[in-house]
């Protein structure tokens, strides 16, 4: 395969993907590991991607966020068996955050108890709990229509005021250096305070968020439980499993 053809090829898969790994690249193209990694090099040089540890991704601004609908035809089978694994770590009369998003909603149908209390700053999420009978407390607050999620001062205020055994969080980014991330930096300041207010702390994230980093710091890896897919490479488990716990589900 020609270089131009091999770079097409590349850019292509990662379009379609967000982000591949090398050794996907490398059977791809029928290039060698160090091939590849020259070619991305020469690509991100020309801001067709951007490189991440281990593979490329799509480059995207900081603070470009895609909608709860983008998010949730995205990753299904990885999703749903992060959520089954987070959902069996709940425990009766357990109280606990869910945060908005798309991953952490996937929880709902497998949570073991009834008798739990939840909050949540997701309006999708409140009303799939009520069905069920659990307690439930929705934030008020300003509500984010690109993400169901209710955000702002009085959002804030009202998480102020409780604390919690466990909370269970979306990310839009991971990374070993800059940690936690998302776009929008209202939600990152709720997600900033139910990590402060819970006793234990669960990151959900596909494995295709590591690497990424977006605008606005959420927090650090340190003290932090992250469940994820099988996708994350084994070197990329050594690195991140240094820095926080890290649950490997198999999707």
């Amino acid at each position: 395969m020609l270089t131009p053809e091999r770079h097409q090829l590349i850019v292509t898969l990662v379009k379609e993907k967000d982000i591949v790994r090398i050794h996907e690249l490398v059977e791809a193209t029928g290039a060698s590991e160090s091939t590849i990694r020259r070619d991305l090099s020469e690509l991100e040089e020309q801001r067709l991607l951007k490189r991440v540890h281990g593979g490329a991704s799509v480059l995207q601004s900081k603070i470009e966020e895609p909608t709860i609908l983008e998010k949730s035809v995205k990753h299904e089978r990885e999703k749903l068996a992060i959520a089954k694994y987070a959902a069996s770590l709940i425990k009766p009369h357990d109280s606990i955050f869910i945060d908005a998003g798309t991953t952490t909603y996937q929880m709902l149908p497998y949570l073991p108890y009834d008798n739990i209390m939840v909050v949540t700053n997701g309006v999708d999420i409140a009303l799939q709990l009520i069905k069920r009978n659990i307690r439930t407390i929705l934030l008020g607050g300003e509500l984010k229509a690109a993400t169901l999620s209710m955000v702002g001062r009085d959002a804030i205020t009202a998480l102020s005021q409780y604390r919690f055994d466990k909370c269970f969080l979306g990310i839009n980014g991971i990374d070993q250096h800059h940690g936690l991330t998302t776009p929008d930096p209202d939600e990152a300041y709720v997600k900033q305070l139910a990590l402060q207010f819970s006793d234990e702390r669960f990151i959900l994230s596909d494995s295709d968020k590591f690497s990424r980093v977006t605008f606005a710091k959420v927090g650090d890896l340190q003290g932090i439980t992250v469940i994820t897919d099988d996708g994350l490479s084994q070197e990329e488990q050594q690195v991140y499993g240094r820095l926080s716990t890290l649950k490997v589900v198999k999707a």
